[in-house]
């Protein structure tokens, strides 16, 4: 259970709360994958990662764990573009919330329900980590602590996608959730995403602060992606 120090003082989003029914969970999963097919959130991850393999030769195999999974339709994406490209994946979702790591095993991928602050992987035991639209979810301090997590995991690098905060994007989600049927509860917690996002400045600033030199960028659909080598593979 995450600490409410842990959780982002605006406002409370309903993946934020244990309490949350099975129902309302699985509708707002779906929402959220549904979401990141149409508007840029799988598509910005990938893009991420296509960064930090730049100019490096394609490994045969690489372990890619996704903290903060839902459903796994951002890993599933590029699992299947970097087979595509004939790198075999070894996928491994994580979520806090168990009713994300039953629906994301029952799509076929090994998935655990921990912490995403006190991950259950040793230093460096994975290739790239990915966090898609997890950070926002977490308060400043608790932001540069995930970030940290993050970083102390991963082998290779780090993606952390998020959602940039503007007024179009907030009156965008909303129109679109409405007209795509969202539940109810996604329409709320979309505008809370974006109100709890970040500017370019701000993401920067904040991996600064984790200790990490991240490039950070505009991507479609008010995306932001942060990207960052380890430090014994940064060029």
């Amino acid at each position: 259970m995450r600490r409410r120090s842990e959780v982002s003082t605006i406002g409370v989003e309903a993946l934020d709360t244990p309490e949350l029914d099975q129902e309302t969970a699985r509708a707002t999963l779906a929402d959220i994958a549904t979401a990141n097919l149409l508007f840029g959130g799988q598509s910005a991850v990938a893009w991420g990662v296509d960064r930090l393999l730049d100019g490096q030769p394609l490994p045969p195999k690489l372990r890619v764990l996704d903290v903060g999974a839902g459903l796994g339709d951002v890993l599933v994406h590029l699992q299947h573009r970097l087979e595509r490209e004939g790198v075999l994946v070894d996928p491994l979702a994580l979520d806090w919330h168990r009713t994300a790591t039953t629906l994301s095993h029952a799509r076929g991928l090994p998935s655990i329900a921990a912490d995403a602050l006190t991950l259950p992987i040793a230093d460096k035991s994975v290739d790239i980590v990915i966090a898609s639209q997890l950070l926002h979810h977490f308060s400043r301090e608790a932001g540069r602590d995930l970030v940290r997590e993050l970083d102390r995991v991963a082998r290779l690098g780090v993606v952390v996608a998020d959602i940039r905060r503007t007024f179009v994007a907030a009156w965008g989600i909303w129109i679109a959730a409405v007209m795509l049927g969202f539940h109810r509860v996604s329409r709320r917690d979309g505008v809370l995403s974006v109100r709890r996002g970040f500017t370019v400045p701000e993401l920067v600033s904040l991996t600064e602060e984790a200790g990490i030199s991240a490039e950070v960028r505009r991507r479609p659909g008010f995306r932001l992606v942060a990207h960052w080598r380890n430090a014994a593979h940064a060029r």
